[in-house]
């Protein structure tokens, strides 16, 4: 989608829309800007084009062919033939419609209000309906008589000057007379033909999407965790997914026409029908999402469990939604790098390899969490300790290589819990030195392909993206896979 480090994933990914892809050697997020500045350079000469035109047309008034003039007198107002008509009015309106949607996007307005950019970007409807209007006034004309009245013929009234006096050049100038004054006729608008494909496919996969969402799920539990992350447990009937994919989360109770995206943390399997997302509170949405699910929230870890009584909001999801994630099962070696609550994509896969899931290529995978605070740690701490004692007990110490970073060394305390050993002697205190780590992933991993799987600040994602396409001695070829949040 895709901003947050997904460490911002309150509206989770709303407050800064997702942007997802696999990167090979360009960066996307840089291309999806170029492209974004293309179109807006385009539209600029487009409007400046139809200004100038406009103003021709009311400085060049045809005396000779009144009909053909966008303009009813020469010299008429520019301004009054924009205003009066339909061309001029519709596209007035588009370039407003666009203006808001360009300035909409911002980061700063998706920053400090995201409704505004949710909305104004709405307004993509209005514009090509609008659009498919725009020619209905005729602006564009073509003549329909070129036999009767080819061009440069003389009109009956008109005497040529070239005349000499000699039958030759009366008898030319006989030919050169019109047989009929011009008739001109509007163009038939064609943008339908171009528009109305695309909007079809549109409204029918809206339409799919609609029925496929329509059966609301049912909350199991919700868990409030450390830094105002919380946890949701859900079930549905006949929903299917894969680690590493996304659902769409709409709640009526909160808004009707909000929809927000969120990466599956747990997936259904053949023994258990749940599943479940994590969402950080750092926006009005999850905000207001967050304290219809816990009326009365405690600071202490909190387990609700569906038969208490309490009524959860109606919630209906629709998905699930392909990822890049979703290739770490695809190569022999994996690294997945997760800044924050960026680590809820390979949340899921960690899950996959606990409960055993099978018919995967992967027989490595390096895993690296890096944190500002080490209570974010607590997320899936139970989780990551559950999979290294599992493959401890089936003698696969090395499938599963885990380090975890916290940068933040103000107050610093340590995972005290016994339960927590196998995290206490893998965290380090300051941030990665990715080269020195990707070197000696190198020469573990000599001529084999790597995945690098990266969901984070763009600070980490540039630095492994240049990591991944410099050359190396050990032959190890790195491909790199980016959940970016923009």
């Amino acid at each position: 989608m895709t901003a947050e480090t997904e460490g911002q994933q309150g509206r989770e990914r709303d407050i800064q829309g997702r942007e997802r892809g696999t990167e090979g050697v360009s960066s996307s997020g840089s291309e999806k800007g170029r492209e974004g500045e293309k179109g807006t350079l385009v539209s600029v000469v487009h409007v400046s084009a139809h200004l100038a035109n406009v103003v021709n047309f009311s400085a060049s008034y045809s005396e000779d062919f009144p009909a053909l003039n966008l303009a009813r007198y020469k010299g008429e107002d520019p301004k009054l033939i924009i205003l009066t008509t339909i061309p001029g009015v519709t596209g007035v309106f588009l370039v407003l419609i666009l203006f808001l949607m360009f300035t909409s996007s911002s980061y700063c307005v998706r920053l400090s209000n995201y409704e505004i950019f949710w909305y104004t970007h709405n307004l993509f409807i209005v514009f090509y309906i609008i659009l498919m209007v725009h020619m209905v006034g005729g602006a564009l004309k073509y003549q329909t008589n070129i036999k009767a009245h080819p061009p440069g013929c003389l009109a009956a009234n008109h005497s040529s000057t070239s005349q000499r006096g000699d039958g030759l050049e009366r008898a030319e100038g006989e030919e050169r007379r019109c047989g009929e004054e011009a008739r001109f006729r509007p163009h038939y608008p064609q943008t339908w033909l171009w528009v109305s494909g695309p909007l079809c496919l549109y409204c029918a996969e809206r339409f799919y999407r609609y029925l496929r969402s329509s059966d609301p799920v049912t909350i199991v539990t919700v868990v409030r965790h450390p830094c105002d992350v919380v946890e949701l447990r859900m079930v549905k009937k006949n929903f299917k997914a894969r680690p590493g994919q996304y659902v769409v989360l709409n709640c009526p109770g909160v808004s009707s026409f909000e929809n927000h995206p969120f990466t599956l943390t747990t997936c259904p399997t053949d023994n258990k029908e749940t599943f479940g997302i994590h969402l950080r509170v750092v926006g009005d949405w999850t905000e207001r999402f967050t304290q219809m699910l816990l009326p009365q929230p405690r600071m202490d870890l909190e387990i609700l469990p569906m038969v208490q009584q309490r009524r959860y909001p109606k919630l209906y999801i629709d998905g699930p939604f392909g990822s890049p994630s979703e290739e770490v099962f695809n190569y022999d070696v994996s690294v997945c790098v997760a800044g924050g609550i960026g680590v809820t994509p390979f949340a899921c896969v960690l899950h996959a390899l606990l409960d055993g899931w099978t018919g995967f290529r992967l027989q490595r995978l390096y895993f690296v969490w890096v944190c500002r605070e080490l209570q974010s740690f607590y997320w899936f701490a139970e989780l990551l300790c559950a999979l290294h004692h599992k493959l401890w007990q089936e003698n696969r110490p090395d499938y599963f290589n885990l380090k975890l970073y916290v940068s933040q060394k103000d107050n610093l305390q340590s995972m005290s819990e016994e339960k927590y050993r196998p995290l206490t002697s893998r965290l380090l205190v300051g941030r990665p030195r990715w080269k020195l780590l990707f070197d000696e992933i190198g020469k573990t991993n000599k001529h084999k392909r790597v995945g690098v799987f990266c969901c984070g600040p763009k600070g980490i994602s540039k630095t492994l993206h240049k990591l991944c396409n410099s050359a190396r001695s050990s032959g190890t070829t790195f491909e790199f896979n980016k959940e970016s949040f923009s």
